[in-house]
């Protein structure tokens, strides 16, 4: 049972800033849209929503990253360094 509860909650943590980048996204759609009409672009929402995207994006891609690199399917340079141990 405790299995199934830590993966709803490993999704749940995929899930929440998926909806933000998701409504991040519609609010800058919708300002932009809204300029159209006007002269103006709404900066405030604008802004709200690139950074609601922003949070969004980097939680997932920072979660794909090391989880990824703990499965060491990344390219060398992103691998953790290893320790030498000095010559005596």
């Amino acid at each position: 049972m405790k299995m199934i509860i830590a993966r709803l909650m490993a999704v749940m943590l995929l899930v929440i800033p998926g909806f933000l980048a998701t409504y991040g996204f519609l609010i800058m759609k919708d300002a932009i849209f809204a300029s159209l009409g006007s002269d103006r672009l709404p900066w405030g929402s604008f802004a709200i929503g690139f950074i609601l995207f922003g949070i969004g994006i980097a939680f997932i891609g920072g979660w794909i990253f090391f989880r990824d690199r703990k499965r060491n399917y990344v390219a060398p340079r992103f691998k953790p360094k290893k320790v030498r141990k000095p010559r005596d």
